[in-house]
């Protein structure tokens, strides 16, 4: 079957992320972690939000050390908040994690989920 979301895991992607109080929403960046095997048949990525906040950094959390390279605007960090959203949410692509940030992201939600 083939993909029904042209995204891929390790895009960096700008959406309209709803605040988890249920009130408002916020254009951010968000990295997609879901896989292409999850990606087939299915019209949903999964994604953990970007932050520029990058003074608190919490349990989960991982920065970016190659920000600029991947489109983004500020030095900022991958969040451990998680969400399923419907692929037409997403604006647009701002870029690609390289590799070794995505490692640590991996490295880091692992921790967080106790994997």
């Amino acid at each position: 079957m083939p993909h029904t979301t042209k995204y891929k895991r390790g895009d960096i992607v700008l959406v309209d992320f709803g605040f988890s109080e249920g009130t408002g929403s916020k254009k951010r960046p968000a990295l997609i972690i879901s896989s292409d095997n999850y990606h087939k048949g299915r019209q949903e990525v999964i994604v953990v939000a970007i932050t520029g906040n990058i003074k608190r950094v919490l349990f989960g959390d991982t920065k970016i050390d190659k920000w600029k390279e991947v489109g983004l605007i500020y030095p900022s960090l991958v969040t451990g908040i998680i969400r399923t959203i419907k692929d037409n949410m997403i604006i647009h692509k701002l870029g690609t994690l390289l590799q070794q940030d995505f490692q640590k992201v991996q490295k880091n939600l692992g921790k967080a989920m106790g994997f």
